[in-house]
């Protein structure tokens, strides 16, 4: 989703009161907001799959998945992640979370550098997060970053199973991709089933 910067600086407590009120999101970097605009129908489709598979692969454990209007608060900046995990205690507020266990951003053209680099680095000063993953829309590929191998990031592919040790879940690639309309996505629906092993 696409960011546009506004002009005032505000302090969090104003940021907070201003959302409260406010058709439309924002986000606060540095003292600094950012109206939100859509996402694409690809955008949506896996943020809305990534939502589902994590919800039901976490039914009856003391996690909650969070789509994107659930802020995320780091210091004094806040964010919508498109989805977070969040395991344990987590009520500071019911407006915002400060202790995700896994951040999950789909990547688009106007956002891609930000949620790459800077966001990442704010991200991975969370104590409680131990991954960060970032899917691309336009082709089958999805990084993760993981505290446990010292951020070093893994890339998967259609075909590949991800998993997320923190959660003691595996998610499927293929699932994650499903109904988004790209070329990798179409070539590996048309792909002939490969041969059991003897």
């Amino acid at each position: 989703m696409a960011l546009a910067k506004l002009k005032s600086r505000i302090s969090p407590e104003q940021y907070l009161a201003g959302e409260r009120q406010s058709e439309l999101r924002h986000q606060l970097i540095d003292g600094e907001i950012y109206a939100m605009t859509g996402g694409s129908e690809n955008h949506n489709l896996l943020e809305g799959n990534i939502f589902n598979l994590f919800k039901n692969g976490l039914k009856g454990k003391p996690c909650k998945t969070f789509m994107s209007d659930m802020k995320l608060r780091i210091a004094d900046d806040f964010f919508y992640p498109d989805v977070m995990v969040v395991c344990g205690e987590d009520k500071q507020d019911n407006y915002y979370k400060t202790a995700p266990v896994v951040i999950v951003e789909v990547l688009s053209k106007t956002t891609r550098k930000f949620d790459q680099t800077a966001k990442r680095l704010r991200c991975q000063t969370i104590p409680t997060l131990e991954e960060y993953v970032l899917v691309e829309q336009d082709k089958g590929e999805i990084q993760v970053f993981r505290r446990n191998q010292h951020w070093q990031s893994f890339y998967y592919y259609l075909g590949d199973q991800i998993e997320f040790a923190a959660l003691d879940l595996s998610l499927s690639v293929a699932d994650i991709y499903e109904q988004v309309d790209n070329e990798d996505v179409a070539a590996f629906n048309q792909a002939p089933p490969a041969e059991p092993l003897l």
